[in-house]
Parts: structure tokens; sequence; C-alpha cells
């Protein structure tokens, strides 16, 4: 997966494993600290609805990066929790 590629939420449900109810407010909560950004993208099919799509930052991308290094040098603490 390329970190900085465009996603719809629903692509990042199937990946990840989370719920929307858990999903779209971390999204949400990670686009307000600058670390994802996000844009409505109109449909390739006539008829259906836009999608938000969603991308890492430069700035969310090194966040990223720092996590899973801090994860390789610390396995046993996994559950981390974003301000």
């Amino acid at each position: 997966m390329q970190p900085q590629a465009w996603r719809y939420g629903y692509e990042l449900c199937k990946a990840t494993g989370l719920k929307s109810g858990t999903l779209y407010p971390t999204l949400a909560r990670l686009s307000e600290q600058g670390l994802l950004e996000s844009e409505w993208r109109q449909p390739l099919e006539q008829g259906r609805p836009p999608r938000h799509a969603y991308r890492l930052t430069t700035a969310g991308a090194q966040f990223a990066l720092a996590q899973a290094q801090r994860q390789i040098r610390s396995p046993g603490t996994s559950k981390q929790v974003l301000a």
C-alpha cells in the first residue's frame, strides 16, 4: 500500500478491519490535526454519489513512520492514543 495515495473510507475499513463508527471519527481527527487531507471525489459511474477520499499529508506520513518505528522498539505497547 502506498502511504500517501488517495484512499476511500470503505477501502480503509476493509484494510484496517475497523468499523465505520470508529474509522470516520478517527479520519476526521487526523484531518483536524493536519496529518490527513481529504477531498470529495466525483463518481466514475453516473447516478452514484460523490465519495470522500483521504491521504496522509507529509506530516502524517512522518508521524506514521515514527509510530511504526516506536512499535518496533517497544512491541508491547500496541495501544497508542492519538491526542
